[in-house]
């Protein structure tokens, strides 16, 4: 069944209709609404509530028969079994898409369930009426503040082009809210949860003409048949970046993933093989998948892998290197030119070839920034990951660097950067400078380096994909 025309006025709805509104805190209807409410949607919203004339400032209706004009976009908060009903309903009013809430289905162990959810897609199918769900937390869409999950908070995630599509609304939570303290911005937020009849594969077609979508993040526990989103991916023909982190990877997460969402996690080797054909870029954990689409929604490719590392010490230095060279990434000789000006800016006791050890100058931030100026600018490196270590002789550096990136014309080579300091020290100035012209901030040493390494990986996925046509 092929939902693709629909899914633009699912995610940018002009209308949104709750079934099961609420003013009760103990009812999720409640925090529905005040998500889209709160969230300052712009579009209509109808609360359905036949024991209510009116909730959150909002005229509320009895039935969905009663609503006056066109639904887009019905989120569905009722129990189990009233949902073949409502559904029904929406069919008869010529709702776009569902996002249903309600759990109950697939994911528990009593077998009627699984028959209800049967059911359930069924009638759908039936209508070609796609449901996000059941047993979600919904979605949200940042770029059009529409926020259709039962958590408001989720409109506070900062803005971007990355989106993430996941099984888990716990996943989602955690990433949204660690986005929020590293500054990694979304675009949309999507929770599959039992892929009622939305599954990756189905929403992969949408993301990939989507404009506010540069990068595609997945959190994947099973699906039913991987073969899809491998077929999905190779469709995209590369167009943008497809990351996935999958979970289950073990016979106990085998078992967790089926009582989670309703669908067994499968032979982890199937999954790595279809990631690698697909030309999706795999990783292993939560801040390896935020910290690679940051990355690549908000720098430029790493077109090779001679990449320089620049510390203003040594320790945390190596401990980029070592991950950089296990990455397959090369740290080469600087030109002669760049050379002559390292020499010129770090006394000889200094190591100044690649990396570079800038801590006898973290007294003079004007001779760190010219060492990474002469770095960047060196056509023998790709890429900078840029080291710096508070202490309090050099606490003018976040302050002139902001100063100087402010200034400076956007780079067109990425830089990884790490600055670790007490808060509040550096903390504006790092905020300022992060995700703009082509550089970001990352909290540890590894995390940057190993980040650098998966900007390398992207690259390779996308030349073996040109190579195999």
């Amino acid at each position: 069944m092929d939902y693709l025309a629909k899914l633009p006025r699912v995610f940018q709805p002009e209308s949104v209709v709750v079934i099961g509104a609420s003013n009760n805190p103990d009812k999720l209807g409640y925090h529905v609404m005040k998500s889209l409410v709160q969230g300052g949607y712009p579009g209509r919203i109808y609360p359905i509530n036949p024991n209510a004339s009116e909730l959150w400032d909002l005229p509320t209706f009895p039935s969905l028969d009663t609503v006056p004009g066109d639904v887009d976009l019905a989120i569905i908060v009722v129990p189990a079994q009233l949902v073949p009903g409502v559904l029904e309903q929406c069919h008869k009013k010529g709702v776009q898409g569902i996002v249903l809430i309600t759990a109950g289905f697939r994911e528990i162990e009593d077998p009627a369930g699984a028959s209800l959810q049967e059911r359930v897609r069924e009638m759908a199918d039936g209508w070609s009426l796609p449901i996000i769900g059941p047993n979600t937390f919904g979605f949200v869409n940042l770029t059009t503040t529409l926020n259709a999950s039962f958590t408001p908070e989720f409109s506070l995630v900062p803005k971007g082009g990355v989106t993430l599509v996941s099984q888990s609304g716990g996943f989602c939570h955690l990433s949204a809210f660690r986005a929020m303290e590293e500054n990694v911005a979304f675009a949309k937020i999507i929770g599959l949860g039992n892929r009622c009849n939305m599954d990756f594969s189905d929403i992969l077609p949408y993301l990939a003409d989507d404009p506010d979508t540069r990068v595609i993040g997945l959190y994947i526990e099973g699906m039913d048949d991987p073969r899809r989103l491998l077929d999905a991916a190779g469709q995209m023909r590369g167009r943008k970046p497809v990351i996935a982190y999958k979970a289950g990877r073990g016979e106990t997460g085998d078992d967790a993933s089926r009582f989670h969402t309703g669908s067994l996690a499968g032979r982890y080797e199937i999954y790595r093989g279809a990631f690698r054909q697909g030309g999706i870029l795999e990783v292993g954990d939560t801040e390896e998948l935020l910290d690679t689409a940051k990355a690549l929604d908000s720098l430029p490719p790493l077109h090779g892998n001679k990449v320089a590392v620049l510390s203003s010490q040594a320790g945390p230095g190596m401990i980029a290197c070592d991950i950089c060279e296990a990455c397959g990434l090369r740290l080469v000789e600087f030109s002669s030119r760049t050379q002559e000006r390292i020499n010129e800016l770090l006394p000889p006791l200094a190591i100044r070839t690649n990396p570079v050890d800038m801590g006898p100058a973290w007294y003079s931030p004007r001779a760190i920034i010219g060492i990474m100026e002469a770095v960047i600018d060196d056509p023998n490196i790709d890429g900078v990951v840029f080291l710096a270590m508070y202490a309090s002789a050099n606490v003018a550096l976040g302050g002139e660097m902001r100063k100087y990136w402010e200034e400076r014309k956007p780079s067109t080579k990425p830089l990884v950067a790490c600055f670790s300091a007490p808060s509040p020290i550096w903390t504006e100035d790092v905020k300022l400078m992060d995700r703009t012209k082509g550089m970001v901030f990352l909290p540890t040493p590894e995390r940057a380096a190993r980040t650098m390494g998966n900007l390398w990986r992207q690259t390779m996925l996308v030349r073996n994909r040109r190579q195999n046509g």
